[in-house]
């Protein structure tokens, strides 16, 4: 039997690959003889850069960057061979991952770093910079990211503002120019929220990062001051920022990329077109996918939601492995989903302490739950 294992990371436990490597074990318990194809994949989020470095090939370059809060931090920009198209991952930079749970605060955490990632890509001469965006610390519409690339938000009195997205309240005017050296910048997400709003980045992903209902609001007005004064004095920045599906990817990072003049993109698209997964596609006989949390969110852009479409399509089973299963089994198999399975529940479910076993031991349960997939499917 032919197998492809195309699993998203499970966040804050394993990455993609590591993900893949833990179910393939444990089905070559039970079926060596097997082909497992492993293509791990990424919506634009962490781990963004590690798939497509193992699909593409290229330089990945070192770059000394900062964190949210402005410390010092490693980060890194993958370069294609013909040096044309610089890979970037967002969360390098802004990461929730970055800051412990009592430093999250949207109205002070800063995407300046992004901006030195950006401006190491254009320096090494690529023509194309695709920015992974999610799971970020930020909320500053990516004013930091702005700065970095030279055009800094000032106040009435003609000061720099501070970092982070409370700040930009007070944004009266920009001063300077990207220097982008007429590179292009593509955000990869699979987020199509708008920058402002009730569906905005202040309101549907402020409080994962910290905000309370007061900042919530703080937040969403100092965004709509921030895309009022880019629309009126940063050349080519299009109309109605605040209202364009996407600008809310990454707390606004979205939508300085197409203030910028850039556009936002499918990042599973992306990914999936990189690393041939529709020609895998076309050799196998099951499908298992998974990510951290199955949920109502993973059928809206997310990877499984990819990955399960084109297995439909194709009249393939697809098979959901996840830290915890909370979708409905009408909703998945519309989806294209033919089973789900918890780690919570091989755990003995979060009344006996599934839960906390799910995230101290993720690839022991993967494994185990590999070994059952390869007992009822393999031939």
């Amino acid at each position: 039997m032919r197998v492809l294992l195309c699993p998203d990371k499970f966040a804050g436990t394993l990455s993609a690959p590591e993900v893949a490597d833990a179910v393939a074990a444990g089905w070559h318990e039970v079926a060596p003889g097997d082909d497992l194809l492993a293509r791990p994949l990424s919506d634009g989020g962490p781990g963004f850069l590690d798939v497509l470095a193992d699909a593409l090939g290229g330089r990945r370059i070192p770059v000394r960057t900062v964190d949210p809060l402005g410390r010092p931090t490693a980060g890194e920009i993958l370069l294609t061979d013909d040096g044309a198209t610089a890979w970037l991952e967002s969360a390098q930079a802004c990461g929730l991952h970055l800051l412990d749970p009592a430093e999250r605060d949207p109205k002070a955490t800063t995407s300046y770093g992004l901006g030195v990632l950006v401006v190491a890509a254009v320096e090494a001469g690529a023509r194309t910079v695709v920015i992974g965006l999610g799971g970020s610390a930020t909320n500053d519409g990516g004013a930091g990211m702005l700065t970095a690339l030279g055009v800094t938000p000032l106040d009435e009195a003609g000061r720099a503002l501070p970092y982070g997205g409370a700040a930009l309240a007070a944004t009266v005017a920009l001063d300077g120019a990207p220097r982008l050296r007429e590179a292009r910048l593509v955000a990869a997400t699979d987020v199509d929220n708008p920058l402002l709003g009730l569906h905005g980045a202040s309101s549907v992903f402020g409080p994962q990062k910290g905000a309370d209902r007061a900042d919530v609001l703080l937040l969403d007005a100092a965004l709509e001051r921030f895309a009022a004064v880019l629309e009126r004095d940063l050349p080519g920045c299009p109309d109605r920022l605040g209202a364009l599906p996407g600008g809310g990817a990454a707390g606004g990072l979205g939508a300085a990329v197409l203030a910028l003049g850039g556009r936002c993109e499918s990042g599973i698209g992306l990914v999936t077109g990189a690393i041939g997964l529709d020609a895998a596609l076309d050799t196998v006989d099951l499908v298992i996918t998974g990510e951290g949390s199955f949920d109502h969110q993973s059928l809206r852009g997310k990877v499984v939601a990819g990955v399960a479409g084109a297995a439909r399509d194709r009249g393939l089973p697809c098979v959901v492995l996840a830290g915890r299963v909370s979708t409905g089994r009408r909703e998945a198999g519309a989806a294209g989903v033919t089973d789900a399975y918890s780690l919570v529940e091989h755990f003995g479910g979060e009344e006996r302490g599934g839960l906390a076993a799910a995230l101290e031991r993720p690839a022991e349960g993967l494994r185990a739950l590999g070994a059952r997939l390869a007992r009822q499917w393999s031939r």
